[in-house]
């Protein structure tokens, strides 16, 4: 059972409230959803495995002097994390061609890219996330410029960090899908927030190319629960691996 009020109810979590103003639970759902919903399951247990991947992540993450929202894990399902007002962006950094970019510049999956390109795309369901430049974010006055320059080094940073992590356990990053907030007592301050987690990143084998995140949903390639069990048994998380 939900402990508190439900502020913001997600696809695929529900942030609550605390008696704390400066603290909400994170709590991660079963349900995955494609193609702005319109492909929706619920998969028993998944939502514990991403809460395990994005709180070891985010720990790590924060060991390397990234700021991010993560406080600490509270169970199976929550994270307490710091209270944040969301910039509505979603910022993509991709290191190997595939899905959407794919698309647009019908380049063929599995390209290596010469070095991360980073994309912005307006958190906006009804418009399904369009793609933004620098100029859409200063005029629409989510970020100031500093504010972007300072959110291209964080996720950068990351990125090269994480390339790292995930090669060790035998998986390509292929990219991720971060997003940042400001800290709700100091606008100025603005942090990673939300997860990092299968569901937002693209993780392949190194060898075999087996896709180990959402894109299993998404292309019915297979168990979707199996291929994240797998990317947490890569990365060594026993209290998730147990869980099968």
């Amino acid at each position: 059972m939900l402990p508190g009020k439900i502020i913001y109810e997600g696809k695929a979590k529900s942030i609550i409230e605390t008696k704390d103003p400066l603290t909400v639970i994170q709590h991660f759902k079963d349900d995955v959803t494609a193609f702005n919903k319109k492909k929706h399951e619920v998969i028993e247990g998944k939502g514990i495995i991403n809460n395990f991947i994005s709180a070891f992540i985010m720990e790590k993450l924060e060991k390397m002097v990234i700021n991010t929202h993560f406080i600490k894990t509270l169970n199976e399902r929550e994270q307490l994390v710091k209270k944040l007002k969301i910039v509505p962006l979603e910022v993509v950094v991709r290191n190997i061609a595939a899905g959407s970019f794919c698309k647009r510049f019908n380049i063929k999956e599995g390209k290596r890219l010469t070095s991360p390109i980073i994309e912005f795309f307006y958190k906006n369901d009804s418009l399904a996330d369009p793609m933004v430049n620098e100029n859409h974010i200063i005029y629409f006055g989510w970020l100031f410029r500093k504010e972007i320059e300072k959110i291209k080094i964080i996720t950068l940073k990351a990125n090269t960090f994480l390339i790292n992590l995930f090669s060790n356990a035998g998986m390509n990053l292929v990219d991720i899908k971060l997003e940042f907030g400001r800290l709700i007592d100091n606008d100025t301050k603005i942090v990673l927030a939300d997860e990092i987690s299968s569901d937002n990143c693209r993780f392949w084998d190194k060898n075999a190319h087996k896709k180990l995140d959402k894109d299993v949903f998404r292309l019915s390639l297979g168990d979707l629960k199996e291929a994240y069990l797998e990317a947490a048994e890569r990365l060594s998380l026993k209290p998730v691996t147990s869980f099968r």
